[in-house]
């Protein structure tokens, strides 16, 4: 069965998207600075995640979660910063994309905070070993580091936290009506031989033994 597009009605210009949503005050048009001051440190320092937003040289785009203890992600200076690269899927489309498109803009979040920071710049893969050891957890460094020039960072208002409740826990679904990624794999990858419950065992192991 055919699907078509449901969408019928295009914004085709800025200028009339700007005519919907407005210009930005003199605070937002001026809150950009081009390099981690220590506010961005403090900030990043405190950060425990992430996500990582990248695109291939045809423009297809990824967005993908870091996460680990407040500061894995060191601030080596103004200009430059370093994310380990844990265990992952072994999908690696962060780094593939990275490796032909480097521009990347991160977003790091601090529990319970609405606001976040926003950071776009250059990204390389680095194997600096010296790096590495320092961003070592449980006796285990990364393999490879992903190393940003920054370009821009600011400070991202609180308005889509506050309207989604998602630091609240009142506004949290019940653990029963979460959706099952053990059921959601299964279904989607059909592997022979598998059923949910045995999908669910290998994340768990995944989970307990394959952290770093």
């Amino acid at each position: 069965m055919e699907i078509g597009n449901p969408f019928k009605d295009f914004i085709e210009s800025e200028e009339e998207l700007r005519s919907l949503v407005g210009y930005p005050s003199e605070l937002v048009k001026n809150k950009v600075i081009t390099y981690i001051d220590h506010h961005c440190s403090s900030f990043i320092s405190k950060s425990p995640f992430l996500v990582l937003s990248t695109a291939d040289t045809s423009g297809f785009c990824d967005v993908s979660p870091r996460g680990d203890s407040p500061g894995f992600v060191h601030v080596l200076n103004e200009t430059y910063l370093i994310i380990p690269e844990r265990p992952g899927n072994k999908r690696i489309d962060s780094m593939r994309n990275i490796l032909s498109n480097p521009k990347v803009g991160l977003l790091f979040l601090i529990p319970g905070l609405g606001e976040t920071l926003r950071v776009n710049g250059r990204a390389a893969l680095v194997k600096d070993n010296e790096l590495l050891e320092k961003m070592a957890v449980r006796g285990r460094k990364p393999l490879v580091g992903i190393g940003v020039e920054v370009e821009e960072c600011f400070i991202h208002c609180a308005k889509a936290f506050k309207r989604s409740g998602l630091w609240e826990p009142h506004f949290w679904a019940d653990q029963e009506t979460l959706p099952s990624a053990a059921q959601i794999l299964f279904e989607h990858a059909k592997l022979p031989n598998s059923s949910a419950e045995t999908i669910e065992e290998s994340l768990n192991e995944s989970y307990t033994k394959r952290l770093y």
